[in-house]
């Protein structure tokens, strides 16, 4: 299997240049390029065309959310991981909406921010738990969150969305960031039927992957 391209976008010197070296030493993972700036990191983007980019939010002459939508908006298949430190609601959104694929505390160990990027280069959706945590207890506080933005449906109601059961348990294992083959395992099933529940239950929520699944399960309450 070939290694997973990963661009580094980070302004601060020694944070960038810790997040290198934890790359550097990762099985599978190269590094192809570092940028201190959103606008360096886009054209980097466009350059190097890597599978994960670690991008951070606090960045000098574009920010990382508007950065990713830039990167998004040129077409490329790049996932994007939001590393950072800020952990507000307004931001957490904001990020999606601008396509984010994960999300990321620094301070997370090596460990975690390896998995995080394997786990979005594959297409699986990666909310850091105490971002998950803090979107929930946001949202159970008002329902007049700034949460359209986000290009998630909340309109219906739990019972609107028609889940099965089984959905249900596939859904709370997508809250925890399992991947199909992960949720595969954990409820002794096929790949393919699990392949098959998360694809039925991205349908059956109108959103289009597993990150907003995970954000309307918490705001609806089904987990």
């Amino acid at each position: 299997m070939d290694n997973i391209k990963v661009l580094l976008v980070e302004d601060h010197t020694m944070t960038r240049m810790g997040l290198a070296l934890v790359l550097e030493k990762a099985e599978g993972i190269e590094l192809v390029g570092e940028a201190e700036d959103g606008l360096t990191g886009v054209q980097m983007a466009s350059e190097f065309l890597p599978d994960v980019i670690l991008m951070d939010i606090g960045l000098p002459v574009i920010d990382g959310i508007e950065a990713t939508r830039r990167i998004k908006e040129t077409g490329i298949e790049s996932k994007v991981l939001i590393f950072t430190s800020r952990d507000n609601e307004d931001d957490v959104f904001a990020c999606f909406k601008a396509g984010a694929d994960g999300y990321i505390m620094k301070g997370s160990t090596p460990i975690q921010t390896t998995s995080a990027i394997r786990a979005v280069s594959e297409g699986t959706a990666w909310l850091d738990p105490a971002i998950a945590k803090i979107v929930l207890s946001s949202l159970q506080k008002s329902d007049n969150m700034p949460v359209a933005s986000a290009g998630i449906n909340y309109k219906a109601g739990k019972k609107a969305y028609g889940l099965t059961e089984r959905e249900m348990e596939v859904l709370s294992l997508i809250v925890e960031g399992l991947s199909n083959p992960q949720i595969a395992d954990r409820l002794f099933i096929t790949r393919a039927t699990a392949k098959a529940h998360v694809h039925s239950i991205l349908q059956k929520l109108c959103v289009d992957d597993r990150t907003k699944a995970a954000v309307t399960a918490m705001k609806e309450g089904l987990v």
